[in-house]
C-alpha cells in the first residue's frame, strides 16, 4: 500500500517474502462472479473490490494462499472475516483491543478457523529504525496525534512477517496498477 511515511516505516522493520516489503494485506473473497478483498483499512473492516484494492499500490501485488494441507481452514476464516465487517480500524496497532489492523484481522481469522489455536506467528512489534534505538519520526508524530504511547515490544503481526510463513505459498504476482 502507498500510504507515505507510516507504510515506509512498516516496510522497513520486517523482511518479507523474497526480500519484498509489505505494508498491507487482505483476504481474497469470491462472490457473485466478482473478486473482493476483505481488509481492515480506512475506518473499519470492509469489503473492497479487487480493482479498488489494487489502485492503492504502485508496486507488484503478490497473491499468497494456504498450502493444500491447511486449506480446510479457509471457509471458517472467510466467515469469521465477513462477520468482522464494520469493526473499527485499529489505529493503535495493539492486538486484541476490539479493533483490527490488516494483519491482525487475518491472524484472528485463521486462529478462529484453527479452533482457537494460533495459526500464524506473533512477534514483538517494533517502531524503531533498524539498527538504532530511535523511533521512526512518523510513528512518534502519529502516536502523539492520537494521544497514545508507542506500543514498542507488544506482541503483534505484520504483512511482511506473515508473508514468510511456512504455511503459505505464492501463487501469482500481480502487476502494479496501470499495467
Amino acid at each position: 500500500m502507498d500510504c507515505g511515511p507510516l507504510c515506509d516505516a512498516i516496510e522497513a522493520v520486517t523482511e518479507g517474502y523474497k526480500g519484498k516489503d509489505f505494508s498491507h494485506m487482505g483476504m481474497v473473497y469470491f462472490r457473485n462472479d466478482s473478486l473482493y478483498i476483505i481488509e481492515a483499512a480506512g475506518s473499519s473492516v470492509r469489503l473492497t473490490t479487487l480493482k479498488k484494492f489494487s489502485q492503492n499500490t504502485s508496486k507488484e501485488m503478490p497473491v499468497f494462499r494456504l498450502k493444500e494441507k491447511y486449506r480446510k481452514l479457509i471457509p471458517a476464516a472467510v466467515a469469521f472475516s465477513l462477520q468482522q465487517i464494520g469493526v473499527p480500524y485499529d489505529e493503535e496497532y495493539v492486538y486484541d483491543n476490539g479493533a483490527y489492523y490488516c494483519s491482525e484481522l487475518i491472524y484472528d481469522a485463521f486462529m478462529f478457523a484453527n479452533g482457537g489455536k494460533p495459526f500464524f506467528q506473533m512477534t514483538p512489534m517494533t517502531y524503531k529504525q533498524p539498527g538504532t534505538n530511535e523511533f521512526f519520526r512518523a510513528w512518534v508524530e502519529y502516536y502523539k496525534s492520537i494521544g497514545k504511547p508507542i506500543p514498542e515490544g507488544l506482541p503483534g503481526c505484520n504483512p511482511g512477517g506473515m508473508s514468510v510463513s511456512d504455511k503459505i505459498e505464492i501463487i501469482a504476482p500481480l502487476p502494479p496498477k496501470g499495467e
